[in-house]
């Protein structure tokens, strides 16, 4: 390499530069021939559209795109129907799903913290077929009593076992959610374990002075790890906020 022009040099150096700010994200998408996906970055104030992925007519599609910083990403086939992506700098993130019902479908090939993230969707997915469970049960229930089959007590009965379902459900979340944020300290999947909800609920509510203590450790490992990225600068803010207006000691 000594013997190369030196322009040769600095611009394969800032070649290689310029590759390890990017990601490239490719796999299939059953259903999906013909159609386009779209990504988004959940950047620090809010969505926004990167670029439109055109799906091949074999369900194939790939897509290449240069970081400015380290962020989250959601892949798109409709508005409510998405992938969570938290790409490395280089990272060749491989993903295959349905059209259809992509958040549920989704698999993922790729660094840790992507596979953290796809952690996450399974316990939102999880979740939503237990709550899906209850609402069948309940409306079985009230067209039996509707009908004459069954009587009150044998509702209030039923009633009773799937509110006892429903609260194991929320306290295994509860759970999941607080673990996954202390064991992954520094991921900023951790903010997206922060913001889960369960039936429309925050699974850690700020409305609970106690659940500071999540968003401090999120802030901690954040601020450890990446103290100048945008996120981290603006989560801080937040948990600034939030704790000035805790009422004084």
């Amino acid at each position: 390499m000594k013997h190369l022009p030196i322009c040769i040099i600095i611009a394969a150096l800032f070649l290689a530069g310029c590759n390890n700010d990017t990601f490239t994200i490719s796999g299939s998408i059953e259903n999906g021939a013909g159609h386009t996906l779209w990504l988004e970055e959940m950047a620090p104030d809010g969505p926004l559209f990167i670029d439109s992925i055109p799906i091949d007519s074999k369900g194939t599609f790939k897509y290449k795109y240069q970081m400015p910083y380290r962020s989250l990403f959601t892949l798109h086939t409709a508005d409510n129907n998405y992938a969570v992506l938290l790409p490395d700098y280089g990272e060749k993130v491989d993903i295959h799903g349905d059209w259809n019902n992509l958040s549920v479908t989704y698999t993922v090939d790729g660094s840790p913290e992507i596979q953290l993230l796809w952690q996450l969707q399974q316990l939102t997915n999880d979740g939503a077929a237990v709550l899906t469970d209850l609402v069948d049960t309940a409306r079985y229930y009230d067209m039996l009593l509707h009908q004459g089959v069954v009587d009150e007590k044998t509702v209030a009965a039923k009633r009773h076992i799937t509110d006892s379902i429903y609260r194991a459900e929320r306290s295994l979340q509860q759970e999941f959610v607080g673990s996954f944020i202390e064991d992954n300290m520094g991921s900023l999947a951790t903010m997206i374990a922060l913001y889960k909800s369960f039936n429309t609920m925050p699974i850690i509510s700020p409305a609970d002075s106690a659940n500071l203590y999540y968003y401090d450790l999120v802030l901690e490992g954040l601020m450890q790890r990446y103290p100048d990225n945008p996120h981290t600068q603006r989560f801080q803010s937040t948990v600034e906020r939030m704790h000035s207006a805790l009422p004084p000691m």
